[in-house]
């Protein structure tokens, strides 16, 4: 009796585990990109500090500019201009850009970034790579760690900025 008990046990917390903090943090980045404006790609982004969120970001349209999704027109999509090129005709301001403009800049530093991006004609992953731009960005707010969904599904952790300087396309 005693062992169905402890069996029981083991199958409730087993039942009960909670996921690790970078899965908790990139499953709240996919659903920050669900509000997404972009016809392309959706990105969320979540800043971090002491497991405590500080602020988040999604792809689109500055304040009180037309988004994509509401006028169904995307300038680059219409030109079939390839990802990371003439990103000047796309008016979206990037999730990472989104997420650091709102969050309080003395609680960025040593923070963490995480990134998940969602292919909206395609089912799959983005790849959360941030762009040279973000990667600016995120030194200027001093932000420690960048932690993003690649396009097959792994989460990629990087403390070394200089790691994410392999050409990377522009969203």
């Amino acid at each position: 009796m005693e062992s169905d008990f402890r069996m029981n046990e083991q199958k409730d917390k087993k039942a009960f585990e909670r996921p690790p903090w970078d899965d908790y943090f990139i499953e709240i980045a996919k659903a920050v990109s669900s509000r997404s404006t972009c016809l392309r790609r959706k990105y969320g982004a979540v800043i971090v500090k002491d497991n405590v969120i500080i602020s988040t970001g999604y792809n689109g349209s500055p304040r009180g500019m037309p988004n994509c999704s509401d006028i169904n027109t995307c300038k680059r999509k219409e030109l079939n201009i390839p990802s990371g090129e003439r990103y000047e005709l796309c008016e979206a301001v990037h999730a990472e850009q989104n997420a650091i403009i709102n969050g309080t800049p003395e609680r960025m530093k040593d923070a963490t970034i995480y990134i998940a991006g969602i292919e909206v004609e395609q089912p799959g992953f983005a790849d959360g790579r941030p762009c040279l731009l973000c990667r600016r960005m995120i030194r200027n707010a001093q932000i420690k760690t960048v932690i993003f969904l690649s396009k097959d599904g792994r989460i990629v952790h990087t403390s070394n900025m200089n790691t994410l300087e392999d050409p990377v396309p522009i969203r």
